[in-house]
């Protein structure tokens, strides 16, 4: 892991990290993410490394979850990373909005880019979300 910097405005970064998402931006995401940065969804795959890994997961994200969007719970700030408490969003054509809840742990290196995320859903409710089948 990169050493940390006491001096990183984690809020700051997590505001423009969350901005991106809500954009549904994927270059904007993958700039915030070191060049070796890892993502891993939990229970759905293999961690990826990389930005163009990122990419093409972070395109796949939005796929599978049309409408994608997100509700924060709660947000937690530690040295050098953030867990997020969030409800995942979305909406395919026809369907009421649903969510699932998951829950991010996100370490950023000492430039401030994320230098991993890992990503855990519920998984009874994410089963429900897509009418007994996991995505």
């Amino acid at each position: 892991m990169a050493p940390q910097s006491t001096t990183l405005d984690l809020s700051a970064i997590a505001k423009r990290y969350f901005a991106a998402w809500e954009a549904h931006d994927i270059d904007a995401i993958v700039a915030l993410h070191t060049p070796d940065s890892q993502f891993q969804a939990h229970g759905r795959g293999a961690a990826v490394h990389g930005r163009e890994a990122l990419g093409r997961e972070f395109a796949q994200v939005f796929e599978l979850y049309p409408g994608f969007g997100f509700d924060e719970r709660r947000l937690l700030f530690g040295s050098g990373h953030w867990v997020l408490d969030w409800t995942l969003t979305f909406q395919r054509p026809g369907e009421d909005r649903r969510g699932v809840h998951c829950l991010d742990v996100v370490e950023v290196a000492s430039d401030g880019l994320v230098a991993r995320k890992d990503t855990f859903f519920d998984f009874a409710e994410l089963k429900a979300a897509f009418g007994g089948t996991t995505a």
